[in-house]
């Protein structure tokens, strides 16, 4: 799957960056009006409205380097994931920001409701290495300085906006340039979908250390003070896990076929 990775990096590229330059943008809103599971996706709605019910501890103080207690991850979301009994479900490994990662996500959402006729089907971003930046809202963005950090690549977290596309009508799946298109790559929009993702506690805890030891630091926070931040400051709908690779191997228990 890696060979099949490097073969689209160029397209999924261009497609991402068509998705979040050529269109106006608003940032995600906490609960979206409308979600966009496909008719007959019974469970997955189900599920979709227990992981918007399930708590998620955001009021960190401080956080240790390795979680010990279930209060300290989201730990009734993912047992929910874990417990999900539809399917297929389909686990990514996600590491680079800028990948084509959410551009593969999409693409496989749609084959699988569409061309094999399973409306169930779960997708699961387990999110680290760069790519977990997208998993932060605006504010760490800004405070951290995380657009000089990526070159100006990205002024912003794109990533978690909603293109123009999003506001298509879904019942036009095939539209070039509509909700189901590469106009429309957006962790918010595969959110609304039913997607999934998943923050790691450890890259939270890693990506803090080496701000902490570079003097980024505007609060003079300790590490765990800043990692406990990081935390406080993830995107609506994402699952806290206490380490996505050390987490992987439950979801694989639990039925997913995983992407790397």
């Amino acid at each position: 799957m890696t060979t099949r990775r490097q073969l689209f990096t160029q397209v999924g590229t261009v497609a991402l960056g068509a998705a979040l330059t050529s269109h106006n943008v608003a940032q995600a809103a906490m609960a979206p009006a409308t979600n966009l599971e496909p008719a007959g996706s019974s469970q997955l709605k189900a599920l979709s409205d227990a992981l918007a019910k399930a708590p998620r501890r955001r009021d960190f103080k401080t956080v240790p380097m390795i979680l010990t207690d279930s209060s300290d991850w989201d730990a009734e979301a993912l047992k929910l994931l874990l417990d999900y009994k539809a399917g297929p479900k389909q686990l990514w490994d996600n590491t680079d920001l800028e990948s084509p990662w959410l551009n593969l996500m999409r693409n496989a959402m749609n084959a699988q409701i569409w061309s094999w006729k399973h409306p169930d089907f779960l997708s699961v971003s387990a999110t680290h290495g760069s790519a977990h930046l997208a998993l932060y809202d605006d504010t760490i963005w800004a405070k951290y300085g995380f657009p000089k950090m990526l070159k100006d690549k990205f002024k912003s977290n794109v990533f978690i906006t909603q293109p123009k596309a999003a506001s298509d009508k879904p019942s036009d799946y095939e539209a070039p340039e509509g909700v189901f298109s590469p106009a429309d790559n957006s962790v918010t929009v595969l959110q609304r979908r039913g997607a999934v993702f998943l923050a790691c506690h450890n890259e939270i805890w890693e990506l803090t250390g080496g701000l902490h030891k570079k003097g980024i630091n505007p609060d003079k926070l300790s590490h765990p003070q800043m990692a406990a931040e990081f935390t406080n400051h993830l995107i609506p709908g994402a699952v806290l896990t206490p380490g996505v690779v050390g987490t992987i191997p439950e979801l694989q228990l639990a039925g997913y076929q995983y992407i790397k």
